[in-house]
């Protein structure tokens, strides 16, 4: 099995390093554009595998996309980070022709991979992928939703006090801090709906920071996180290389399901090995089924914005 992360940044780093720990595959290959970066860090982390246990090879390489060959799955992260007051929406503009590229090459030396995307905007970013390479929609997946809903959890146990692997939280609809959807209604402590521990009150302030999880971040850090979207990405390929028919929500093309079309959204989907392979209708209420059609509308503003570039 073979894995490629595209950007060696702090994210694509971070997913790589989760990758190698947790033995997903036997290749790992780390590529950037910044000439010494990818090859320092997939050095620096082979230098932890007689520390940590880990049998996974991992090279660096800059822009040499031929070390890249016939992997299995694909994870991109590259572009420019979210600065602070920046918006996912003024990503597109540089990030559009950087995901095409990479989408491009990758494809002409790994035709069958699954790719992951994880840059910004991240909806956009998918459909742009899948538009551009005329893959079938099941090998395109945009991770978003998998770390919102982490982010959902974390909030979740804070005023719930508890351990957030104990919880069951989903995040659907757009990836950005106004188009995202946490599924209050379903969210679940070991079973126990999170209404019966948790006022109304306390869940409207659940569910308003978990959609400024990432701004907040950003603030604090002067950059977009790395930790959780770094350890988002590695269970999306985890979920794939073990086929582990995982239901998790992620950006993938709708063709009529929850009432849109020709649009990536994050909707719960299962994951294995052939990427994903059915989409799970949660019967969203009135409210729901129009927050999600307004995150719909937004996210189809901004894959306007490709047409112009």
């Amino acid at each position: 099995m073979k894995v490629t992360v595209v950007g060696a940044g702090a994210v694509g780093a971070t997913c790589a390093d989760n990758i190698a720990r947790k033995e997903l595959c036997t290749e790992l290959v780390l590529l950037d554009i910044k000439e010494g970066l990818a090859e320092g860090k997939a050095q620096d982390m082979m230098q932890t595998a007689a520390l940590l246990g880990f049998d996974t090879r991992i090279t660096g390489s800059t822009n040499d996309y031929t070390k890249t060959a016939n992997s299995d799955v694909v994870v991109i992260t590259s572009g420019i980070p979210r600065k602070p007051g920046m918006t996912r929406e003024e990503l597109i503009g540089t990030n559009a022709n950087i995901v095409k590229g990479v989408t491009e090459n990758i494809l002409k030396h790994s035709p069958n991979a699954i790719i992951i995307v994880i840059s910004n905007p991240m909806d956009t970013m998918t459909y742009l992928a899948l538009k551009s390479s005329g893959v079938p929609k099941n090998r395109i997946i945009g991770m978003g939703g998998i770390l919102d809903s982490s982010r959902f959890k974390y909030q979740l146990s804070q005023h719930l006090g508890c351990n957030p692997a104990d919880l069951n939280a989903t995040v659907i609809g757009g990836h950005g801090d106004t188009t995202m959807i946490p599924l209050i209604r379903y969210a679940t402590w070991n079973s126990n709906p999170v209404s019966a521990s948790l006022d109304a009150g306390k869940q409207k302030q659940v569910v308003a920071d978990t959609m400024v999880g990432g701004a907040t971040l950003t603030k604090l850090l002067g950059t977009s996180a790395w930790y959780a979207p770094g350890a988002a990405g590695a269970a999306l390929v985890e979920a794939i290389v073990r086929d582990e028919k995982k239901l998790m929500p992620c950006c993938v093309l709708l063709e009529g399901e929850y009432g849109q079309k020709d649009i990536c959204l994050g909707v719960p989907v299962v994951i294995g090995k052939n990427g994903w392979e059915k989409i799970v209708d949660y019967k969203l209420n009135g409210e729901e089924q129009e927050l999600f059609n307004k995150s719909a509308e937004a996210v189809r503003s901004m894959n306007d914005v490709l047409k112009t570039l």
